[in-house]
């Protein structure tokens, strides 16, 4: 199996970087200044063992591939940017007949649960991947991921629900190649549950670290918000303590060679001044199921209002004024 990274961040620059070390064959997809030091210099993938740089071949898009039967797609973009990326890869031709959308597995490594339904519009073969893999992108060409003794846990399930033994087989691939992969029959159930950790995101990115009374009873509104969109539209996902029965001491964060992790995706979106956001796709989920439940979401709205004004502003991260914050918690 070949895996085609798309979106070779934080987290698909780990996935395929992990990969490759482990023997398989890996395409890494991107774009701009990012695409360009790939091609120049490798993949300099930086974990707690050191940092290496990895020969990883590096493309800009499907058009320079020649995609075989065997090819897995990987997924691994912000939601925003998913639909036209799975437009132009679903009508790709496949060696021997057949498009990309017919034939080849796609596996949403994303964060969100929207993903999924947007890549079963046009690929046959949808694979979730419930992500927890703390990692970083910032510069061209580098990727770091503090995880240890495991990179990460990647739950790979058959969207809506099941498993085949493409999954069984991805998540071994995975297995060696340092994450823990577990292979669900309903694996949107746990990325329900990631999307309540994900709400905090967005206070993050505007506030900085969710730390001290304030920002702690900020992210608790939050999160209650969400649970409680979750009941009403009977959407179930794992409790706290069968998340730490996965989790236990597989992924252990421990300090990089010459990475200071400031922030999550979000965080690192406006570091990197992006220019957009996954907001709309966490606390925006959360606001869409709460006004088709009839449950009031306003700290998630706020949240959301705030995160994408501070990318369409080019803002800096963490820069939300202590009576700002202040104001949303007595709203």
């Amino acid at each position: 199996m070949r895996y085609i990274i798309i979106g070779a961040g934080a987290v698909g620059g780990t996935i395929g970087g992990r990969l490759f070390e482990s023997g398989h064959e890996v395409v890494l997809v991107a774009r701009g200044p990012h695409l360009a030091a790939l091609r120049e210099n490798g993949l300099r993938l930086a974990v707690p063992e050191g940092v290496r740089t990895l020969p990883v071949p590096a493309v800009g898009g499907p058009q320079e591939l020649t995609l075989q039967p065997d090819d897995v797609l990987v997924l691994a973009v912000k939601t925003q940017h998913s639909a036209p990326l799975l437009d132009a890869w679903s009508a790709r031709p496949v060696a021997g007949g057949g498009t990309a959308g017919e034939l080849l597995p796609l596996l949403c490594a994303q964060n969100g649960v929207e993903n999924e339904r947007l890549a079963l519009r046009r690929f046959r073969r949808v694979y979730g991947v419930c992500v927890w893999l703390p990692s970083t992108h910032l510069e061209p060409g580098r990727v770091a991921a503090a995880g240890s003794p495991l990179s990460g846990i990647l739950h790979v399930g058959r969207y809506p629900a099941g498993r085949d033994a493409t999954a069984e087989r991805i998540a071994a691939d995975l297995s060696a190649s340092r994450f823990h992969a577990p292979v669900s029959d309903d694996v949107m159930r746990w990325k329900y549950a990631k999307l309540l950790g994900n709400l905090l995101n967005a206070l993050e990115a505007v506030a900085g670290p969710v730390t001290g009374e304030l920002r702690r009873a900020l992210a608790a509104r939050t999160v209650a918000e969400g649970e409680a969109v979750l009941a009403a539209a009977g959407i179930g996902h794992p409790g706290r303590e069968e998340q730490e029965a996965v989790r236990g001491d597989r992924v252990t964060l421990v300090p990089v060679e010459g990475e200071e992790r400031g922030g999550g995706s979000s965080w690192q979106s406006l570091a990197r001044k992006a220019g957009d956001i996954e907001a709309d796709h966490l606390n925006g989920e959360i606001v869409l199921l709460g006004r088709l439940h009839g449950v009031p979401t306003p700290l998630n709205g706020a949240l959301q209002q705030l995160a994408n004004a501070f990318a369409r502003e080019g803002r800096a991260p963490g820069g939300l004024p202590e009576a700002d914050l202040a104001e949303l918690l007595d709203g």
